[in-house]
């Protein structure tokens, strides 16, 4: 069963290929957030620098769960 929340974010949470690099995940975060996507994509390298296990599979599941824009 899904929440209610997680339904809403998944709504305005999507990736952006057109403007991503290998998914779009960091693109469609960063539309969603409404920020630069190099912004997005140097924290999440930054991230990957110290929790590599966490950034690679929070990646992955973005990618694997988050419907195309």
């Amino acid at each position: 069963m899904s929440s209610p929340t997680l339904k809403r974010i998944r709504a305005s949470l999507s990736l952006d290929p057109k403007n991503g690099w290998i998914a779009g995940v960091c693109a469609g975060v960063a539309r969603y957030l409404d920020t630069d996507p190099a912004l997005v994509r140097v924290a999440f390298i930054v991230t990957g620098l110290f929790l590599p296990k966490i950034a690679i599979g929070a990646y992955l599941v973005a990618w694997v769960v988050l419907d195309e824009a």
